[in-house]
């Protein structure tokens, strides 16, 4: 399985987070699912855990919206012809994670999980602005949390 440098910077007043060992797995799992090359160098990424106000301002600042937003994700692009593993940084509002996890009746941990999934995902160039892309995309979200334990996220809790 492919190694992860994660860099965690941790800049939330919440103090139920997950840790940099669920952090890792995860982000892991989100690697190995799309690299399909058996490409064994270490790849490298940055998840920052902030606060509602960061959180409105980056989003502001990088997609116009005026709010808080669950994860952010700014893929890192290197200069041609240089190959770097660094794959780019996460920027997840702890506050909102926890809010959507109890509106949508998930567990904190399995909200953390898909966040941190959909996020690297991200990194890696999938997207889901088109129906179309939205349906790989989200399908292979499903299939990494199910191998990881974890319920559809997408399908209604009860």
């Amino acid at each position: 399985m492919i190694d992860v440098d994660l860099d965690l910077q941790l800049a939330s007043e919440l103090t139920d987070l997950p840790t940099l060992a669920h952090l890792t797995l995860w982000s892991r799992h989100a690697i190995q699912a799309q690299d399909k090359k058996d490409d064994e160098q270490a790849k490298e990424l940055t998840i920052r855990v902030v606060d509602e106000a960061e959180s409105q301002e980056l989003n502001g600042t990088y997609r116009g919206k005026e709010k808080p937003t669950n994860v952010l994700s700014f893929p890192f692009e290197a200069p041609e012809h240089i190959e770097l593993s660094l794959l780019g940084d996460l920027v997840i509002c702890a506050p909102v994670v926890e809010r959507e996890a109890s509106e949508q009746k998930k567990s904190l941990e399995a909200h953390w999980a898909h966040m941190v999934i959909h996020g690297v995902l991200h990194l890696q160039g999938y997207d889901h602005v088109k129906d179309t892309d939205a349906e790989v995309m989200e399908g292979l979200e499903i299939a990494i949390l199910n191998a990881l334990g974890y319920n559809n996220p997408y399908a209604e809790q009860e």
